[in-house]
């Protein structure tokens, strides 16, 4: 009997050693159950802690299991590596999200998945990372889910935030569901995103796919992505202003689906965006198509989009976008009272402005859709530069939504301005070239 004890004290006493083989760590060895209803967050996170402190290495999450998991730390050097019909699940109970995901600023969700200030991040395998989105959701729509009554407090969680990270690697896996926004890259430098599946509930609002804040030398390649609202933006929101300018971000070889705007730059733009490009994508059923959206002080240059088809259709006014196919615009934001408010202006103004769009180039576009392109700026010269070449626009109707408009939230002034429905349209806008073929 005291020999038992004795080896099952030393098997207790052991059980960290015993849990890494070479530099991989299992996590069951760490206590978790992978039963898909206990809450495994305290082993998870007791596992990619030993990694990062022992220099590093794979957190192994085994074949055939679902972890459901609240709030996890990722760390330096730790690879977080899902095994095939392994499943990484957000549990649902609303009241164990306590960090937000814009520091001050709990209006905007919650943290799930997430570092800050770490090195050499990397999630892999052929698992799925399942935000359990349509749990955190209010009643369903015909084409969305009711957001449920917040306040300052928005619960839902993001499905994965880095902040301050140098060197991030995403490869192969399935994300899905996510509640907010699933991949928010902020101040990263050095980022690797190929061959994930990037599955949003269609239906879920600001369930952004990947967005691309205050970051530089990002790549994003052979990514299929379907999201409710955009599939991949590049921002500068104001409570990351530290972290400087979005620079030198290519995306490449990706096919979206989104209810909003499939390729967005803004709206929330503080600095400067330079540096872009888009090549080889195609985009299906999507509310917009490539859009260019200021609406702060920030500024937009430099930016290509090529080699790239559509098929765009209306949907609700939930949704922002009007089926333009290429939209080019900077108007300062609408003043307003929702519950970040305090945040979307500079500290002590309360009226937006916003900046400079110029040097925008669009080479062989292919689109087909309900209505026509616009580009436009709130005076003449705001947006400058924009050259199209080698565009074709194919008119078709498949909805009975009204046509013929632009979609200018979110807009100080009117939030809607007439346009040619199959055209391209132009408002004060200088030092520009049209190569467009529009096809009735």
């Amino acid at each position: 009997m005291k020999k038992s004890l004795l080896i099952l004290m030393m098997v207790i006493y052991l059980m960290p050693a015993l849990a890494q083989e070479g530099n991989i760590y299992n996590v069951l060895a760490y206590g978790a159950k992978g039963d898909g209803r206990t809450d495994d967050a305290p082993s998870l996170q007791h596992a990619i802690d030993a990694c990062s402190e022992h220099g590093g290495g794979r957190v192994w999450l085994p074949a055939g299991k679902t972890f459901l998991s609240g709030p996890l730390q990722l760390k330096s050097n730790v690879e977080l590596y899902l095994d095939a019909n392994a499943v990484l699940l957000a549990n649902p109970d609303e009241s164990i999200y306590h960090l937000s995901a814009f520091g001050s600023n709990e209006g905007e969700g919650m943290l799930w998945l997430w570092a800050k200030e770490a090195r050499n991040i990397r999630l892999a395998g052929m698992g799925t990372i399942d935000g359990n989105g349509v749990r955190f959701m209010g009643r369903e729509l015909s084409d969305s889910y009711e957001l449920k009554p917040v306040t300052t407090f928005d619960p839902r969680p993001h499905v994965l935030t880095l902040i301050g990270v140098t060197g991030v690697q995403i490869h192969d896996l399935t994300i899905r569901e996510g509640a907010y926004w699933t991949v928010h890259l902020v101040g990263c430098d050095d980022v690797v995103i190929d061959g994930i599946n990037l599955l949003n509930n269609l239906k879920i609002r600001n369930g952004d796919g990947i967005d691309i804040d205050h970051s530089r030398n990002v790549r994003v390649s052979n990514c299929h992505i379907t999201s409710g609202d955009d599939c991949i933006c590049l921002k500068n929101r104001r409570e990351y202003a530290q972290y400087g300018p979005c620079h030198d971000i290519v995306v490449t070889n990706c096919t979206m689906t989104s209810r909003s705007c499939a390729i967005k730059i803004g709206s929330e733009n503080m600095d400067s965006i330079y540096n872009v490009s888009f090549d080889n994508c195609v985009i299906t059923r999507s509310n917009r198509g490539l859009g260019i959206q200021n609406r702060d002080e920030g500024t937009v240059t430099d930016v290509v989009f090529s080699n790239i088809i559509m098929d765009l259709q209306l949907w609700s006014d939930v949704w922002w976008g009007k089926a333009e196919p290429i939209y080019v615009t900077s108007y300062p934001r609408a003043d307003g009272n929702n519950k970040d408010a305090n945040w979307r202006f500079p500290k002590g103004e309360t009226h937006g402005r916003c900046g400079e769009v110029s040097r925008i180039y669009f080479n062989n576009i292919v689109a087909t859709s309900e209505n026509g392109c616009f580009v436009g700026g709130d005076v003449i010269g705001k947006v400058n530069h924009v050259y199209f070449n080698n565009v074709k626009l194919r008119h078709r109707r498949v909805t009975n939504y009204a046509t013929g408009m632009a979609d200018l939230r979110p807009c100080r002034d009117k939030q809607m301005t007439k346009i040619r429905k199959y055209d391209c349209w132009y408002s004060k806008v200088t030092e520009s070239k049209l190569d467009i073929e529009t096809i009735m």
